[in-house]
């Protein structure tokens, strides 16, 4: 079973002014019929409410069209606001994409 995966990098800081072309990503790919979306924090240098009002938004989305959502590379400053809010409890938080990789090819349960 071959999964579709977009990756979405998102760049700089994640607030207000990027969340409205943020969201418009995660509905492209749901609409170009993803089973899997990966979020690589990589380029994220801070975040804000906003920012993570958007990934809330985006999980309850992906969730209705049955794909999955997942998040890699968050830097301390965004983990950090994942545990204060207790976020980290309700997102697949993967250490990197190579991390992501291995989950894919071992465990298509996933999907």
């Amino acid at each position: 079973m071959n999964s579709v995966v977009q990756i979405i990098e998102p760049e700089g800081i994640l607030d207000g002014t990027k969340t409205a072309d943020f969201q418009h990503q995660i509905e492209q790919s749901i609409e170009s019929g993803v089973d899997s979306i990966l979020v690589d924090f990589g380029n994220v240098t801070f975040m804000d409410s906003s920012g993570l009002g958007a990934l809330v938004k985006a999980l309850k989305t992906v969730k209705a069209a049955n794909v999955n959502l997942f998040l890699c590379s968050i830097n301390e400053q965004i983990k950090m606001l994942f545990e204060l809010t207790s976020m980290d409890n309700y997102f697949a938080i993967l250490s990197d994409r190579q991390e992501f990789e291995q989950q894919l090819n071992s465990n298509q349960s996933l999907l």
